[in-house]
């Protein structure tokens, strides 16, 4: 397998960085790395890695302004691209198929040709633009996965929740993290929910 992965300056690098990790740990699938300079200067702000450490984590790491790279052309086969975070910037660069950037590029190359792309936008409150974006990007095939927390898990911290994110994001993909816990019902979990009749045959 292999993957593209887009980091932008929307806040939201911890889910990137723990992403990168878990990716890393599967043998099987071949990273490719591209960042924009608004999501390097979020490095130091939101997580206590540096640059170097990050793109450690994949295998191949493009320049956002190398338009030549081998992810920016519809024959180099990927499985697929996950931008996350996504900025409100970078959605609407990928709506107007505005490829001014290799990021950019090459979320409209996966679109093209009909591969997965999964946006995980990071913005609230959002105003009718950006609904408008998030809805125009499905149209065009994108999935569009916000990192909303699922707290039937009873996440006992914020790596839990990251983890939680992550692990629904790649199950997008078919890859198995083995990170979270699954739902199985309220007849298999009935010590999770007081005072819920569970219907009885």
């Amino acid at each position: 397998m292999r993957l593209i992965v887009g980091i932008t300056g929307a806040s939201g690098l911890p889910y990137a960085v723990r992403l990168l990790e878990v990716l890393r740990g599967i043998p099987a699938c071949e990273v490719h790395l591209v960042m924009t300079s608004a999501a390097k200067l979020n490095v130091s702000i939101e997580t206590d890695c540096d640059l170097a450490q990050i793109e450690g984590l994949a295998h191949v790491v493009h320049s956002n302004r190398d338009i030549s790279a081998a992810i920016a052309s519809g024959s180099f086969r990927t499985d697929g691209m996950i931008v996350m975070p996504c900025s409100m910037r970078t959605l609407s660069a990928i709506v107007h198929s505005f490829a001014d950037n290799l990021l950019v590029r090459a979320a409209d190359v996966v679109l093209k040709e009909r591969r997965r792309l999964v946006l995980v936008p990071r913005e609230a409150p959002l105003h009718a633009g950006h609904c408008k974006m998030l809805y125009d990007a499905c149209l065009m095939g994108a999935i569009v996965f916000p990192p909303v927390p699922a707290f039937y898990t009873r996440p006992g911290s914020v790596a839990n929740i990251v983890d939680n994110t992550v692990s629904r994001v790649l199950d997008l993909f078919g890859i198995e993290t083995g990170l979270i816990q699954r739902w199985s019902g309220l007849r298999q979990n009935p010590g999770n929910v007081e005072g819920v009749e569970i219907e009885r045959d």
